[in-house]
Parts: C-alpha cells; sequence; structure tokens
C-alpha cells in the first residue's frame, strides 16, 4: 500500500513537502503526530490524525502518536483568537492516560510488531531544559523574522486582534520544532503530519532540523474536517462528540454518524474507515439510487462506532434507536445502560416518585394520574387504557388499577411510560 496515494484518493492531504512520497516510498519511515492533551479525552476532529497514523503503520511505516504534556502548559495560538487555560502537571498526566487507552484501540503498539506504534510525551525532554538553556540551543537556531511570517503569529499580532499574544505562545513553535528535533535524534523520525492549521508549526521542526544538525525531515498536513452546511465539524448543541462513552454516549456517537448529510458521508466514509476504494465507490453509486435509505450512513454509522467502541455497542445503539420507533422490547429496555437510556431519551419529560410507594405498590391510575402528570385526570387515564395507548416499560396497560412496584423499575431507578405512539416520560424514583 502506497501511503501517500491512500490519502489522496480518501481526500486527507492538504500539503506535502517536496520529497515525502520519495522518502516513504524508499524505506520504512518514522512519522508522528502530536495531540493536545487538555482534555482527557479525544474528540471526532482529533480522529483524522488518527487515521493517518493508523493508514501509515497499515502500509509499514512506524507511527509516533506525541501526547503534549509540555506544550499542552504552554498552549498553541493556531487557529485560537485567545490565549487557553493552562493545566498543572497532574492534570495533564491524567489526561495523558486517557488519551493513552483511546489510542490503543486504533494503532497496534505490540513490542512484537517490527513497526510497533510509539508513545512518547514532550514533557519527558522538554522538562530538562532551562530557560537559559533553551534559548542557547534552540532559539539562537530560528529568527524572529522567520518566526513573524507564520499566520498563526501575524494573525494574533495584527492591528484586528484585541487578543495580542504572550511571548508563551509566540515560542510555541520552538517547542514544537524540538520536539521534531528529538524524535530525529531518538527515533531517525523524518516526518510529521497534522492539521492543515499546524504547517507553520511543522515547517519550523524542519527548518530547526536542517539549521542545528543538517538533517532533512519533512511535512504532511491533511485538510482541517468542514461540514457541507458550514458549521463546524464534530460539533453538536451538546457540544464536541467526544470518543469516551462517558462524554459522549455511544448510542450518540451513533447517531451523530447516522445524521450527517449525503454530501458529508460520501466524504467522510473515506476519512473515518478502512473500507477500501471500490467498496466506497459501490457504496456510494447504490445510495444514489435511494438516498431516503440513507446506505452510506449506515454503513458509515457502523464501521466508526464499531472502530472506536465495539461491535456490542454498536448493536445496541441500533436496538435503542428502534425503541422510539416503537420496535424496542421490555428485555432490551433492561438490558440497556443507565447512560444509553438517558441518551435516548434525553429531553423527555420527568417525574419524580417517592420510593415508598413502589415498595408498597402503587395503581397505574394513581401513579400517572395523581402523583405524576402523565394524565390530566383520571378519567382521561381510563380512556387512554380502554384504547390501549399506555403502556410501562414497552408493556402494555389493560387494567388501570394494576399494581405497580419496584421490581418494574429499570436500572433500579426509572418506569418508562408512553403515551400514545410518540409521547414518553420518565419516572424517576427519589
Amino acid at each position: 500500500m502506497n501511503f501517500v496515494e491512500e490519502l489522496r484518493w480518501r481526500g486527507m492531504i492538504h500539503d506535502i513537502m517536496p520529497g515525502t512520497e520519495e522518502l516513504l516510498e524508499k524505506e520504512m519511515t518514522t512519522a508522528y503526530v502530536g495531540f493536545d492533551p487538555t482534555a482527557d479525552s479525544l474528540h471526532i476532529g482529533h480522529m483524522v490524525s488518527v487515521m493517518m497514523l493508523k493508514h501509515l503503520q497499515r502500509a509499514g511505516h512506524q507511527p509516533i502518536a506525541l501526547l503534549g504534556g509540555a506544550t499542552g502548559m504552554i498552549g498553541d495560538p493556531s487557529g485560537r483568537s485567545s490565549e487557553r487555560n493552562l493545566l498543572n502537571e497532574a492534570e495533564l498526566k491524567h489526561n495523558q492516560e486517557c488519551i493513552r487507552k483511546q489510542l490503543i484501540k486504533f494503532l497496534d503498539f505490540a513490542p512484537e510488531t517490527a513497526n510497533r506504534a510509539i508513545l512518547v510525551n514532550n514533557y519527558d525532554w522538554m522538562k530538562q531544559y532551562s530557560f537559559l538553556g533553551f534559548i542557547r540551543d534552540i532559539g539562537k537556531h530560528i529568527t524572529v523574522n522567520y518566526m513573524m511570517t507564520k499566520d498563526s503569529v501575524r494573525k494574533r499580532i495584527s492591528a484586528e486582534s484585541a487578543q495580542g499574544m504572550s511571548f508563551t505562545e509566540f515560542s510555541y513553535q520552538l517547542v514544537q520544532g524540538t520536539d521534531f528535533l528529538h524524535l530525529y535524534n531518538e527515533y531517525n523520525c523524518k516526518l510529521q503530519m497534522g492539521g492543515s492549521d499546524q504547517w507553520g508549526n511543522i515547517v519550523t521542526g524542519t527548518e530547526l532540523i536542517r539549521r542545528k544538525i543538517g538533517g532533512e525531515a519533512y511535512a504532511l498536513t491533511c485538510p482541517l474536517i468542514t461540514k457541507s452546511d458550514g458549521l463546524k465539524f464534530g460539533k453538536t448543541e451538546a457540544g464536541n462528540v467526544w470518543l469516551d462513552p462517558d462524554k459522549t454516549s455511544p448510542y450518540h456517537f451513533y447517531q451523530f454518524w447516522l445524521n450527517v448529510s449525503d454530501e458529508d458521508a460520501a466524504k467522510y466514509i473515506k476519512i473515518f474507515t478502512l473500507l477500501g476504494r471500490e467498496e466506497i465507490e459501490n457504496l456510494i453509486s447504490e445510495h444514489s439510487l435511494s438516498p431516503h435509505d440513507r446506505m452510506l450512513q449506515k454503513r458509515l454509522a457502523e464501521e466508526v462506532t464499531i472502530m472506536v467502541h465495539s461491535p456490542d455497542e454498536y448493536n445496541a445503539a441500533i436496538e435503542a434507536s428502534q425503541i422510539l420507533f416503537g420496535k424496542g422490547t421490555t428485555e432490551f429496555l433492561k438490558r440497556m445502560s443507565e447512560n444509553t437510556f438517558l441518551s435516548v431519551f434525553e429531553g423527555v419529560p420527568v417525574f419524580n416518585i417517592k420510593v415508598e410507594l413502589l415498595k408498597a405498590g402503587i395503581s397505574v391510575t394513581e401513579l400517572c394520574a395523581e402523583h405524576s402528570s402523565v394524565c390530566a385526570s383520571k378519567g382521561e387515564l381510563r380512556r387512554l387504557v380502554q384504547g390501549g395507548g399506555l403502556s410501562i416499560n414497552k408493556v402494555k396497560i389493560d387494567n388501570p388499577e394494576r399494581i405497580i412496584r419496584s421490581d418494574y423499575l429499570l436500572n433500579n431507578k426509572y418506569l418508562l411510560v408512553q403515551k400514545g405512539k410518540k409521547n414518553y416520560y420518565l419516572l424517576k424514583v427519589v
């Protein structure tokens, strides 16, 4: 597999330094991508860089994932209009460990693998520098004039920017360049990859390697992913779509991919899956014959959800999706995790019920018409039951005086009441 050609047809190359492709064809190349550890999870915006490393390893080259423990203490000015909050060492260590566990799902770190993935933390070498040592060993090789030409710097210090730029962030590209120099010396790492907004920082690293030790290093960037409607990729009303299931449930994760536009699905299935060119082209053709079936979105959601989470979580997300269309069962409701359950029924009315009422046993009438507002009156409830329009935990209620007890509870906490076809209510014991 030709790594550059693979990325090219997938639409994953924005800029590539001359000589990069020849290097990759000539020898097993070690390349790295840096990840900002200012949160304890990656989000789907990071997945583009992760997939670049994955394709690199599949092509027989060696990937290095660099966690920016040191640079996370500074903050990268690229694409930002203000300075970010800095983290302390304990917070960064926690975040790095969480991110490491996520990267293991994508990359092969096994010691017996010839081109095994390597995980490094730039704090390990940056912490050894004194300020005087850094400006002597690194700073003297890169001029201020050179640093000022970078877009990320010019935009922040321009007259239009009210924020300005601290010396801390101005020095960021030197710190990132030092990472590249260190990896070049320690691992013979000759290529740095990243998003197109990182081009300036990456090129500074290649320049530092050239000026300080006369080495040849290279750069490759991928486009920043956009949505067809112009909105930021990976953002929802709830914020970022995270890889951590506690931040974004597998159900919501699956739904994100399922609901992308046709245009975006055709683009994303190339970037975020390992499906081959012929299969993807066939899927796009088949999808165009019946777009309403959303074949492309379904396959995209399947591939990405399984890769990030698991086949079980994918199957659970499909089952959970069916609940809102009346196809769910009591058995599945009982198996659902609380996280998924609350994700599916996010936004439905919730009524608190005293746990003592269920321990003693309470009739459906009292539960829905007295201790909650599922029904406005007992008369409405009786008419609803007579018409077969009320169910609890997907079980049709045929008697308004049926007694509901604690053993009905889902996750020992909830009752799901359905009124008619589309109206759901959660009764939560307190």
